[in-house]
């Protein structure tokens, strides 16, 4: 089963969960999903009318951490940890898979110096395990690890859940990406049209050419027929020539 499959079905359980509890239950779902380590997406367990009621509740942080898992990362999370609830390994696991996939929205090439300070790793080889063991064998990542240069080259990242606000930025980003190429295909028909154009200027030119050529190869044929005859006038065939010697030796009448 791919993730993106995987997904959808545990988003829907979740979703499913949240609607049916509320208050102490709904905080449990809302742990369960933020631990669970397949899901990557929470928007729409954002959306659920339960989970907003929780705004203004005595379990609103749990609301508030919900949201830092749709959108925030693990520096994030530490500078507002006073007032988020704890968390478990398996989340902070999750909340450092989930900052990767936001570095890698931004940026193709991540420094290793930039990831071991997001991630509090304190050396490569830990670093490198990590995008191993718990982002590209997870599959939410594809890239290069380039020791060389000492950072990530991202060739794929599974995308997170939109910020408020961001939808609208995305669709300017669009909108200008689709004016930008309309812009482009015209120019690139018009080059298309230049180039058969002078295609067939350029058989036309060869055909002239070659018309030309066969010209001159005609004229030069007539001129060579008309020196061979002109030779042949000048100077007879052998057989026609009295020889000065047989003349002499005749006797005269």
């Amino acid at each position: 089963m791919d993730i993106e499959q995987k997904q959808e079905e545990l988003i829907e359980h979740f979703v499913n969960q949240a609607s049916n509890f509320k208050g102490s239950s709904l905080v449990s779902v809302i742990g369960e999903a933020t631990s669970h380590p397949s899901l990557f997406a929470f928007s729409e367990i954002l959306s659920v009318p339960n989970v907003i009621e929780l705004q203004g509740t005595e379990h609103s942080i749990y609301l508030d951490l919900l949201r830092m898992f749709a959108h925030g990362t693990w520096s994030e999370y530490k500078s507002n940890a006073s007032n988020l609830p704890s968390l478990v390994p398996d989340q902070i696991l999750k909340l450092k898979q989930l900052t990767i996939l936001t570095l890698a929205e931004a940026n193709k090439v991540l420094p290793y110096d930039v990831l071991m300070q997001e991630l509090d790793v304190i050396n490569v080889r830990e670093l490198e395990d990590f995008l191993i063991n718990e982002c590209m064998y997870v599959g939410i990542v594809r890239g290069k690890l380039d020791q060389l240069r000492r950072s990530f080259q991202v060739q794929f990242a599974a995308g997170r859940d939109l910020r408020p606000g961001q939808l609208g930025s995305m669709i300017n980003t669009l909108s200008n990406w689709l004016s930008t190429s309309d812009t482009l295909l015209i120019t690139i028909q018009d080059k298309i049209k230049w180039a058969d154009t002078m295609s067939e200027l350029d058989k036309k030119h060869k055909k002239e050419a070659d018309e030309r050529m066969e010209e001159v190869k005609k004229t030069l044929s007539l001129k060579e027929d008309i020196d061979f005859r002109g030779h042949e006038e000048m100077f007879p065939e052998p057989g026609g020539v009295m020889d000065y010697d047989e003349d002499r030796s005749r006797p005269k009448r």
